[in-house]
């Protein structure tokens, strides 16, 4: 961090990571209805139309890419050669069909819950998300973020070091495998089935939209079934399947990056609130595909604020770090090499204390960096 203990600024010439290790332990935070204040009041209401307009021009966006690809494989001979270019894009926009539901799961796509989650459940199902339940465990990770005992993926692990697994080793160069494998299992050791609505998580007031959430689910299962024995296994590979994987390796990618960082501190449960818990999130620009992505990567705002709708979240970022300089985090590295680089030191630094209270990754790779309060 920078001299004031909050600036995480990574400038991708020089690789510089600027220290945390000076923030004052007494520092006060602003309440979120300090910070809120200072934000412009139109920025937390979303309207339905422009909303949907989001979601009518991405399935616009997804099916001219199909159509293209559909036509420059069937009128030229070697049209074929440019499926790992839509393989690309159609997957980049199934990133923004997720990041729509994402809105829809947190109220911020409108303020009707019944369309929110009607637009969520057919955006996800496409992409083989499974809407209601990834909600219920990700408004957790929201409830808690970068809290070592309770947050839902990439934390910090209690126990010894040890060396990566085979299955580390594949969500390193398959990320998009890491995104199947957390629906299914979960992130150990608190793992969970998204699959499954017997989960505690999901049963009893959830237990109606989760069945209809992975009722639909089968259903998009089935309407592949169909399309693979009308034009073949290969084909709903090439034009769907492929691209939700490649959806799957932004959603790794993503996720880790938003709160994985040198000086990025996480709590144990006794010294974690939720500001300090929000504030421990990185701001990051995703390139040419930013915009396309919905500037999900513009994410303390979103953390600080979920009722945001994406399409606010900018004009609410710069009214805080007008206002809040000093709280600010944000990383100027690309994002793969970002990715690479704390891939490495988060499968490095494997273990940590368990009476350890705030944690925060080396910038060296080797030993994590531990404070004991």
């Amino acid at each position: 961090m920078g001299k004031g203990g909050h600036n995480t600024r990574t400038d991708g010439n020089d690789g510089e990571q600027l220290d945390s290790s000076t923030v004052p332990t007494q520092h006060r935070l602003p309440t979120l209805s300090e910070i809120k204040v200072k934000l412009p009041p139109h920025c937390f209401r979303p309207t339905i139309r422009q909303s949907m307009s989001y979601v009518v021009k991405d399935i616009i966006y997804v099916a001219l890419a199909f159509i293209f690809m559909f036509q420059a494989e069937k009128l030229f001979k070697y049209g074929f050669l440019l499926f790992p270019i839509y393989w690309y894009v159609q997957g980049t926009l199934y990133t923004s069909f997720f990041v729509l539901g994402h809105d829809c799961g947190h109220g911020s796509f409108s303020f009707n819950p019944l369309l929110n989650d009607i637009v969520g459940t057919i955006l996800h199902t496409w992409i083989l998300a499974p809407y209601y339940t990834w909600k219920l465990t990700h408004n957790k990770h929201h409830k808690n973020t970068n809290n070592i005992d309770k947050d839902e993926v990439f934390y910090p692990q209690r126990g010894p070091p040890h060396e990566p697994s085979f299955k580390d080793h594949i969500f390193y160069w398959l990320p998009g495998s890491g995104w199947f494998y957390y629906l299914f299992f979960g992130y150990a050791p608190r793992t969970i089935n998204h699959f499954n609505p017997l989960e505690p998580l999901f049963y009893h007031k959830n237990a109606v939209g989760v069945c209809l959430s992975l009722g639909t689910y089968v259903g998009m299962c089935y309407l592949m079934y169909l399309y693979s024995t009308t034009f073949g296994f290969i084909s709903l590979l090439a034009y769907h399947l492929i691209p939700v994987f490649i959806f799957a390796c932004y959603m790794v990618i993503i996720t880790m990056l938003h709160h994985t960082e040198v000086d990025v501190p996480w709590y144990a449960d006794s010294e974690w609130n939720n500001v300090k818990g929000q504030l421990s999130t990185v701001d990051r620009h995703y390139g040419h595909v930013h915009s396309v992505i919905h500037s999900i990567g513009t994410h303390q705002i979103h953390h600080l604020f979920t009722k945001v709708p994406h399409y606010h979240l900018e004009e609410a970022t710069i009214h805080f770090r007008k206002a809040f300089p000093h709280l600010v985090r944000t990383n100027k590295e690309s994002i793969l090499a970002s990715f690479a680089r704390m891939s490495r030191i988060y499968l490095s630094q494997s273990g940590i204390d368990q009476d350890t209270q705030v944690f925060s990754y080396s910038a060296d790779g080797n030993a994590s960096k531990q404070k004991t309060f």
